[in-house]
């Protein structure tokens, strides 16, 4: 085990950069690929902290150039909206 092992790479979640070599051996070389194994940059930043760590290390394990990783696409986070508001509108609609 190396030293760098249990660092935190996804502070929102907690995934360990170990978490990421794991899932990069298991198949995925892209941040979304990362992503859907690890849940890193599924948290409250929505990757903002952790997605220029991730990709640095899809680089350093598979030899690929840092600018050839493709950033995953932004989407902005879901908010929650009231069920009088969507009632209204399909009563507006009928």
């Amino acid at each position: 085990m190396n030293n760098d092992d249990e660092l935190i790479i996804c502070r929102c979640n907690e995934v360990t950069k170990k978490d990421i070599v794991d899932a990069i051996k298991d198949g995925a070389d892209s941040i979304t690929g990362i992503k859907r194994r690890t849940k890193a940059g599924m948290g409250l930043c929505q990757g903002k902290t952790c997605s220029r760590l991730v990709a640095r290390i899809i680089a350093e394990e598979t030899g690929k150039k840092l600018q050839d990783i493709a950033q995953p696409t932004a989407r902005p986070p879901v908010r929650p909206v009231k069920l009088e508001t969507i009632a209204d509108e399909n009563v507006a609609e009928s």
